[in-house]
């Protein structure tokens, strides 16, 4: 088939595990031939992945009318609107230019797209919504908080979600903990998704040729290193590594275990985005966790970012953990490459993949992760001869066990393990694979041709929920 022109629609292009996947493929299929472009409410030159503006990839950021949140209320309303907005705006110019489309987290512009543009379209289920927006996500358990207007204006936001992703003519998910949850959790899709699981660029994470780079100089060191790259945000659980780590530092001074590690350090980077409450707020209680367990701090930014760092009574000279707000591609792959870095620390319970642990893998780091969700799919922990690490319950004790394990791994041993966890990536989560699979069913949708069923149904019912939400929020102000 020919090479297809593919608009991808993606809401915030930030730095995120949802937005690395997004460049990761859009990548991937331009490398394939296809002619890619992605269309975004936001994007911020300063906080996102280097392809987004170094020409890489073409990037249209349509400003919306509309805030992100009201008070920090209605965010997936106000998402909801200014996906609306973008997708308006390519109605209006370019959308008739595309042979398929790719959207991902919100599906709210999915029914327009294909009664409108008469497009097909491929929906790429990172998590549903209507889990996170209840919180932590637990296996098995649905919690419902709020009060009844809260409830009543989330139902039809809910509804809309399955409704509208039900009307994508394909429909991926990013593992198969997702695919089943979907399933569980939208009855009235009979579809289960296929798997494609992220894939990286395994050519960005060698490691830099040196230290030239400011950015670089200003996260590396020779001291023993463990690693934990995660937004700041509370359902990632970044307590877990300072916990962990602090019992570490505890560990390390009893005499069976001295000179087993000098004087480590913890690095937590992730993206921070000032805008968001939810990043200080996590930030605050992070830096909070490290002074109830006496650990001492600082904090930088990239010298190339513009973000203002709070004011805190930091360590300046060798502190017990770095704070990285919006760490650069080059620090990631320094970090995660560095000979001093001995472990990845990845926190969250029931991830719904995960594609940090897949990272530290392409550069033989030991990673451990919580036994649950994705990050199972992606590590092997047993048998111990085919190890690439561990999954452990998410509790201090047992994490502080692990890491000294890990730091008791011979030379031998550590190489070993380094060139599976290698060999795993490539074959598993590289681009190449990510992208094929990608490309199937782009161009499986495109060779459906045309939506000619009478969609308008769809797209009324979409119209009128959405109206009713917007009744709802006023409601809920009042």
């Amino acid at each position: 088939m020919a090479p297809l022109r593919i608009a991808f629609i993606h809401p915030d292009l930030g730095i995120g595990g949802a937005e690395r996947l997004v460049v990761d493929a859009a990548v991937g299929l331009q490398k394939l031939g296809h002619t890619v472009e992605i269309y975004t409410s936001h994007h911020d030159t300063a906080h996102c992945f280097d392809e987004t503006r170094d020409g890489t990839l073409t990037v249209h950021n349509i400003n919306p009318p509309f805030p992100r949140n009201i008070k920090g209320k209605f965010h997936i309303l106000l998402a909801h609107l200014r996906q609306l907005h973008l997708t308006y705006h390519l109605l209006q110019t370019t959308a008739s230019n595309y042979d398929v489309y790719f959207v991902d987290q919100l599906s709210t512009c999915i029914p327009a797209i294909r009664l409108l543009a008469r497009k097909r379209v491929v929906f790429y289920c990172h998590f549903p919504d209507k889990l996170l927006a209840n919180g932590e996500f637990v296996q098995g358990k649905m919690k419902k908080r709020g009060g009844l207007l809260k409830r009543a204006y989330r139902l039809p936001m809910d509804w809309l979600e399955e409704i509208t992703t039900r009307n994508a003519d394909i429909i991926l998910a990013n593992s198969s903990f997702t695919a089943g949850v979907f399933k569980a959790y939208f009855p009235s899709i009979h579809r289960t998704p296929r798997v494609v699981h992220p894939g990286i660029n395994l050519l960005s994470y060698e490691p830099p040729s040196g230290h030239q780079d400011p950015d670089i100089a200003t996260v590396s060191s020779d001291r023993p290193t463990f690693l934990s790259l995660n937004r700041y945000e509370k359902k990632k659980n970044i307590a877990l590594a300072i916990d962990a780590f602090a019992l570490l530092k505890q560990i390390l001074t009893r005499p069976q275990h001295e000179g087993l590690l000098r004087n480590p350090r913890l690095v937590v980077g992730g993206g921070y985005d000032p805008r968001v409450e939810e990043n200080m707020m996590t930030l605050v209680s992070l830096i909070d966790r490290a002074k109830a367990a006496s650990l001492s701090y600082t904090i930088i930014t990239p010298p190339s970012s513009n973000i203002t760092i709070p004011p805190f009574n930091t360590t300046t000279l060798n502190p017990d953990i770095l704070f990285v707000l919006s760490f650069t591609s080059a620090q990631r792959a320094a970090l995660l490459s560095a000979a001093s870095t001995r472990a990845l620390l990845y926190t969250p319970a029931n991830e719904h993949f995960g594609i940090v642990p897949v990272e530290a893998m392409s550069c033989g780091l030991a990673v451990l992760a919580c036994n649950s969700g994705g990050p199972t799919e992606s590590i092997v922990d047993d048998p111990p001869s085919q190890r690439t690490g561990w999954l452990r319950a998410p509790d201090a004790a047992g994490w502080a066990a692990a890491l000294v394990e890990i730091a008791s791994l011979s030379p031998s041993e550590t190489s070993a393990l380094a060139e599976r966890a290698r060999m795993r990536a490539r074959d598993h989560f590289g681009m190449e694979a990510m992208a094929l699979k990608l490309d199937q069913a782009l161009v499986e949708a495109a060779g459906m041709g045309k939506v000619s069923t009478p969609a308008f149904l769809w797209f009324g019912s979409f119209i009128l929920v959405t109206l009713f939400a917007y009744f709802m929020a006023i409601v809920y102000t009042s």
